[in-house]
């Protein structure tokens, strides 16, 4: 099997540079085959040059998917970047959220036929952000004791603590099979196969919000069903300003009629890129 992994970014080189650091110190207990795809919603010539410091000391195939900046266009540019990869095995990551050393191993054992894993995020405050985006060293965050984690939560610099801790819970991974709103497409794996049968991310949602939730509904319709990955596959999201919500509510009535309807494949999807 081999992964992709699809990391969605605009105009933020500082939390795109801590991620593809992470991604740099990925640990893995026997050889995967893997690459990383940056999908690009438009950003500007510093991200280029970032992307292209780190592509020639990269542990793999790192390529970078850009499109014009026509406003926020995530779902678009991810089904671009998948267009593009060559994994069996999709993961879904944003440009603000630090993937643990542990993250593509864990992915990679979870992966499992007729299902697709819904991560979790532990989130950081707006100083400690700050903080680690101004450390060249930044990184060895990752390196931190249990209890520097712990301590890190008692003082409020993130919201829970332990983000190094796993458990083994193979049964309770399948509790919340239906439970689409707990999906983020900020940390999501997922079978190729699944994404191409339904059609990729449906890009008639304008604008921030719930295309995520669109995207869990119908792979549920498709018969795939949400595998828990907390305590596997965490990711340390980034403090940023909330994002532009005015197409929030069009975009909750779109929702609404994905809930009410009974299609799978996405409106607007993969296969807009071939005609």
């Amino acid at each position: 099997m081999k992964i992709s992994i699809i990391v969605t970014t605009y105009n933020r080189p500082k939390a795109l540079n801590l991620v593809l650091a992470g991604l740099a110190r990925q640990k893995t207990t026997s050889p995967i085959e893997w690459e990383v795809l940056i999908a690009d919603d438009g950003s500007k010539n510093d991200t280029f040059a970032l992307i292209q410091s780190w592509q020639s000391h990269f542990p793999c195939a790192l390529h970078h998917v850009w499109h014009e900046d026509l406003g926020f266009r995530a779902g678009a540019i991810r089904n671009r970047a998948a267009a593009q990869s060559k994994g069996d095995y999709l993961v879904f990551l944003d440009g603000d959220c630090v993937p643990m050393p542990d993250f593509l191993q864990q992915h990679a054992i979870l992966a499992e036929t007729a299902w697709y894993v819904a991560g979790n995020r532990i989130l950081l405050s707006e100083a400690f952000t700050a903080t680690l985006l101004e450390q060249p060293d930044a990184i060895n965050i990752m390196d931190w004791s249990i209890w520097q984690w712990f301590t890190a939560k008692l003082s409020g610099k993130t919201n829970r603590a332990w983000p190094c801790l796993r458990l083994k819970i193979a049964d309770a991974r399948k509790k919340r099979r239906t439970r689409w709103e707990v999906v983020k497409s900020c940390n999501l794996g997922v079978w190729r196969a699944d994404f191409i049968a339904i059609n990729g991310f449906d890009e008639s949602f304008s604008g921030w919000g719930h295309e995520d939730s669109d995207f869990a509904i119908r792979l549920l319709r498709l018969g795939v069903g949400i595998k828990d990955g907390r305590f596997a596959v965490p990711v340390l999201h980034l403090w940023h300003r909330e994002n532009d919500r005015s197409k929030q509510a069009e975009n909750w009535k779109k929702l609404e009629e994905t809930l009410k309807s009974t299609h799978i494949e996405a409106k607007i999807g993969l296969k807009s890129l071939t005609q």
